[in-house]
């Protein structure tokens, strides 16, 4: 969609357009549902925190400046609500539950190979980062966020972000290399 055509949309917003509001929606969705997803990995919670992200965005769209870009805004209003629930869910009850496949082969072509065997041996490594480490590693690598951007979503400096991202990436490799000399 063009930029103009969505700041109308978020001017019509602004003026009470449910309308347009719907459409803003509908542009973004989906994106915002797999960034949840990549946090919680289940499909009932990633719906929950999209519909979530959304009535959060409704009613502070009108303090929306357009500053930054909007898309921006609203992904990291679904990163930080997807990472409260990452917390809420470890405080109740810790599980593991992989991520969709069609995720993991966008991580880097070297490594993630076709068989499933590696693919599940890379998910696994994923998901055993620390939560702020793997978000870094998911919005950069599976969701192609800039560097500047993540820092924007998570508010924390590029410094931050850049520092996380070679910390996770170091440790998926230490720990595929483990899974991969024990056959598990």
């Amino acid at each position: 969609m063009p930029a103009d055509r969505e700041r109308q949309l978020i001017c019509d917003v602004q003026e009470g357009s449910h309308e347009a509001f719907r459409e803003l929606v509908e542009l973004h969705m989906q994106r915002v549902y797999d960034l949840a997803y990549g946090f919680v990995n289940d499909h009932d919670d990633a719906e929950d925190i999209a519909q979530e992200v959304f009535v959060k965005v409704y009613h502070s769209i009108k303090d929306f400046r357009q500053e930054s870009g909007f898309s921006t805004w609203v992904y990291r209003i679904a990163a930080n609500t997807s990472l409260d629930r990452v917390k809420q869910r470890k405080r109740s009850v810790a599980r593991f539950v992989p991520m969709d496949e069609s995720h993991l082969g966008v991580i880097s072509s070297s490594q993630a190979s076709d068989h499933g065997e590696e693919r599940a041996l890379i998910e696994r490594a994923l998901h055993e980062l620390p939560t702020l480490q793997r978000a870094v590693v998911m919005l950069r690598h599976l969701d192609g966020f800039s560097t500047r951007q993540v820092s924007d979503m998570l508010k924390c400096s590029e410094g931050t972000v850049k520092t996380h991202l070679h910390r996770g990436l170091k440790k998926m490799r230490k720990k595929l290399e483990h899974l991969r000399g024990s056959g598990s």
